[in-house]
């Protein structure tokens, strides 16, 4: 499995001033939940959002230029696919993001009530309806402010 997981406004805001600007307990215990004891990919501002240090209890891999201590990376998201096995989790940013898609069998998306309007802000890419087919979003159980859904891979077989 190879997913991108996001929690996104209603306007497609991921981020702003280089990190999260929300924080709710019930998405990060969630994405915990989901991500531990797999891959999770991110792009080097995603890497300097959570403070330049791995998320424990999984394999992160940092898409770069860059050499960066204390994690793997890679220059291009193929050639760290290539050295993964079991799930991989596309975690950020929004190049990240607009790169990995089409690598991805499913989004995996929360989405939050706020409203950014300020700052140096990051948006999750459009989706072409053509390709990916929407869940109905549902209210998370464990804090209904949040609304949970996902978007599939049509299937390209005729």
């Amino acid at each position: 499995m190879r997913a991108a997981i996001v929690a996104i406004t209603q306007d497609r805001v991921i981020g702003a001033d280089g990190k999260l600007p929300w924080h709710y307990s019930a998405d990060m215990k969630r994405f915990k939940q989901l991500t531990l004891g797999t891959t999770i990919i991110m792009g080097r501002g995603t890497w300097e959002s959570i403070g330049a240090k791995p998320l424990s209890g999984r394999r992160n891999i940092v898409i770069t230029r860059s050499l960066l201590d204390g994690v793997q990376c890679y220059t291009t998201i193929p050639a760290a696919l290539a050295t993964c096995t079991g799930d991989v989790w596309f975690i950020g940013g929004g190049q990240l993001y607009a790169a990995a898609l089409e690598f991805c069998d499913f989004i995996d998306v929360t989405q939050v009530p706020d409203k950014i309007s300020a700052g140096n802000t990051v948006y999750f890419p459009e989706l072409d309806p053509g390709v990916w087919q929407a869940e109905p979003m549902t209210p998370l159980a464990t804090d209904p402010r949040l609304s949970h859904g996902r978007y599939y891979r049509r299937s390209t077989t005729t």
